[in-house]
């Protein structure tokens, strides 16, 4: 059985699809669930699947020896961002190479890096007249939004989008496909 841990920051949709897609599996089982906010609404999502959720306050990030513990502990095998809203700092990205995934809501390597997320993303891709948008799962390195792209997909930008339109799409995509990627890459 193959073991993933989700690092989710925010409401945690992403989360909670891949929680629920992997919940029968017997192929893969998600072992942990981290978030780097008190608040973050991920914790009262995965509350009624039976998921605790661990917060690991932000000093903890910036030499993760608690949260590589935690994921060494549970036998991690894959680290899958969803909706996680920090730079990976070294110790982690050496510990986990090339077993980290991201998925960021366009096609890479354009409107990527920082600040680029969530609306921030859609409208800039409105802004610059897009044909497409979409979404890239991709590995995660040291450069932000940089690391080689393990799978991409994508929508039309219709002329009547805005922010929220093209973001209700491109969740569509992500909620599709990124657990098939994650089922695939295991």
């Amino acid at each position: 059985m193959k073991r993933i841990a989700i690092f989710a920051s925010g409401s945690g949709t992403n989360a909670e699809n891949i929680v629920r897609y992997f919940q029968h599996s017997t192929t893969v089982q998600v072992a942990a669930v981290i978030t780097n906010r008190r608040q973050a609404t991920v914790i009262d999502r995965l509350r009624p699947l039976g998921i605790e959720v661990e917060y690991f306050p932000k000093d903890e990030w910036k030499c993760p020896q608690n949260v590589t513990r935690r994921l060494q502990e549970a036998h991690v095998d894959l680290i899958v961002l969803a909706g996680f809203l920090a730079v990976v700092c070294e110790p982690l990205l050496t510990a986990y190479a090339g077993r980290i995934i991201n998925i960021h809501p366009s096609l890479l390597p354009k409107y990527g890096g920082d600040g680029m997320w969530g609306g921030n993303v859609h409208q800039a891709v409105i802004d610059a007249h897009e044909p497409e948008s979409g979404i890239t799962i991709h590995q995660v390195t040291a450069q932000v939004d940089g690391g080689p792209i393990v799978a991409q997909f994508t929508c039309p930008v219709l002329p009547t989008d805005t922010a929220d339109t093209l973001e209700a799409r491109i969740h569509q995509l992500e909620y599709r496909h990124f657990p098939q990627v994650i089922e695939q890459l295991l």
